[in-house]
């Protein structure tokens, strides 16, 4: 009997086994099948009548695996354009006043240009491949300076241009709450 018990647990568990491994089966089988009966609904249904892509080969179906596609697509769905660090800071530097000009306060400029300047020391001081660096870092002060001069001369072609609309604008006697008192 003992050698029975010794048998006994190793079979059971050989069965036990093989009795999970039936119901995995059982369980995959109709999964699929209800899938598949999902499926028929929805084509019934017209779900997948004129899909976007339909009669159309699809794209990069039968190329070659490439394991950066993903990278790729999301460069190109996204607009990425990655350059050299040396062309990247002369674009930087050639948008820069336009980027400086949309910003309210002297503090956030000034933070921005030395924020610039910090990455065109660190692009000097790494060895890169590609074009040579020749932006330079911009005087912080001066910098800010020009951006008030802008900011100032903004300011003046605004209040110029409302004082051209205040002047073509009907002239009016009395107050708005008079005008209001009026047409009642």
């Amino acid at each position: 009997m003992s050698e029975q018990q010794h048998e006994d647990p190793a079979a059971e568990a050989a069965q036990r086994r093989a009795a999970e491994q039936k119901a995995a089966r059982a369980r995959i089988e109709q999964q699929q099948t209800w899938v598949d009966l999902q499926v028929r609904q929805a084509m019934e249904r017209g779900e997948f009548d004129d899909l976007p892509g339909a009669g159309k080969p699809i794209e990069g179906l039968g190329a070659t695996h490439d394991p950066d596609w993903w990278v790729k697509r999301l460069v190109e769905r996204e607009q990425i354009t990655v350059l050299p660090p040396a062309l990247q800071l002369r674009k930087d530097d050639a948008s820069l006043d336009g980027e400086l000009d949309a910003m309210g306060s002297e503090r956030e400029v000034r933070a921005f240009v030395e924020d610039f300047n910090a990455r065109v020391i660190r692009a000097r001081y790494t060895p890169v491949d590609g074009p040579p660096l020749i932006t330079m870092p911009r005087d912080v002060d001066a910098t800010v300076a020009a951006w008030r001069e802008r900011a100032e001369a903004r300011r003046a072609a605004w209040r110029a241009a409302q004082a051209v609309t205040d002047a073509a604008a009907p002239t009016r006697r009395g107050s708005l709450r008079g005008w209001l008192r009026r047409r009642r």
